[in-house]
């Protein structure tokens, strides 16, 4: 591969900020990579909306992020990745795209009592991907799912530890612990923001499990084996963009990004 291809960036998106927790763990694991992030805020969250629009907006958004010659794309985002992986696939060969999908393969291992809880938005729940996942990995385990509608919001708006967050946490993770769960899967890329407040309030001896840190190792795989990783002694750039208010995503970013984070409109709209 040309020098311009291996400096090209990597493309990351998801329906608003949640991807940022995939994000944070790319850059973790490849700081010499640049990074482009752009938040389809406009139209979070994604869990109500239909598959059909979600692949549009999945289309119009790999589109942008090609146009700012991404060499590889994530999909931060489990309902987006249900929805429009294989399509963006088949129609963007030779270009790695990584998806995501809920942990339960790792939650299934990890669980000692049998009974793994999954907490996700209702459209990845209700997905074909999700059903097959359960029956691939988890005969073996009792599966409680718990869908989670309004944490989203409290995430976009950095609500993470406000008195309404943790009511709507509290609301949807008691019937888990009531279950008998003893690993839960965070399965919207939105929630591991509220990981302390979740944990607080499920305690210690619940585990909980988010796939980010696997999506990253999956992308250093296929920027290795298509020969495209950054010179590793360039030290990584991250530009963000949204097709929503830029003061909302600013205001976001401020407590879900380690960093200066300028954000710029997105003409994905």
């Amino acid at each position: 591969m040309s020098p311009d291809q291996q400096a090209a960036p990597v493309g990351i998106f998801d329906s608003g900020v949640g991807g940022l927790s995939v994000m944070r763990e790319v850059r973790r694991l490849l700081p010499a990579e640049d990074l482009i992030y752009v938040a389809d805020s406009q139209h979070v969250p994604y869990g109500n909306k239909s598959a059909e629009f979600i692949l549009g907006r999945s289309r119009r958004l790999t589109e942008f992020l090609r146009e700012k010659g991404c060499k590889a794309i994530v999909i931060a985002c489990n309902t987006a990745t249900v929805a429009a992986a294989a399509t963006l696939r088949a129609e963007c060969p030779g270009l790695p795209i990584i998806g995501m999908e809920p942990a339960v393969k790792p939650a299934v291992a990890a669980s000692k009592r049998g009974i793994v809880g999954v907490l996700a938005t209702v459209g990845t729940l209700q997905s074909a991907q999700f059903a097959a996942l359960l029956d691939k990995f988890a005969a073996s385990v009792r599966v409680v799912t718990q869908p989670a509608p309004g944490l989203v919001e409290c995430v976009e708006a950095g609500a993470l530890t406000s008195p309404a967050t943790r009511q709507l946490v509290e609301r949807f993770v008691q019937p888990l612990i009531d279950a008998g769960v003893d690993v839960i899967v965070l399965g919207c890329t939105h929630y591991p923001f509220l990981r302390p407040l979740i944990q607080e309030i499920t305690g210690p001896e619940i585990t909980l499990i988010d796939t980010g840190a696997a999506v990253a190792r999956q992308l250093a795989n296929r920027l290795q084996e298509t020969s495209l990783p950054h010179e590793p002694s360039h030290r990584g750039w991250e530009k963000f963009h949204t097709t929503g208010p830029l003061a909302a995503t600013r205001s976001a970013l401020a407590v879900l990004w380690p960093g200066p984070a300028e954000v710029l409109p997105a003409s994905c709209v």
